[in-house]
């Protein structure tokens, strides 16, 4: 499936659109990886087990939408855009959510 934040897919015709589709992931990070954030937040530093974290989250979703898109015989989805929210009053989850337009090409 070919996902793009562009509203085209480069030499290929649209022939019909299929709506919207949508990959959510909402993840916690644990408390060893919490502690170890806070060291590095005040002595500086890549918190290795956050960015982990960040990647495991993104791929779940783009692979939710791409599951979505597949299931209304998408070919493509072209206008993907990602965003990322701390949710939480302990700031302790990660929300990241990604959406586009599902597609059929010629």
């Amino acid at each position: 499936m070919i996902i793009t934040t562009t509203p085209f897919v480069e030499n290929r015709e649209v022939s019909e659109y299929l709506g919207i589709v949508f990959g959510e992931v909402i993840t916690g990070v644990n408390m060893l990886k919490d502690i170890g954030a806070g060291f590095r937040d005040m002595f500086g530093g890549r918190s290795k087990g956050y960015e982990e974290e960040l990647v495991m989250g993104r791929n779940e979703a783009i692979s939710e939408m791409e599951v979505r898109a597949a299931n209304l015989g998408a070919d493509a989805i072209i206008g993907a855009k990602m965003d990322y929210e701390v949710l939480g009053a302990s700031s302790g989850m990660l929300m990241i959510t990604i959406s586009g337009t599902a597609v059929k090409l010629k």
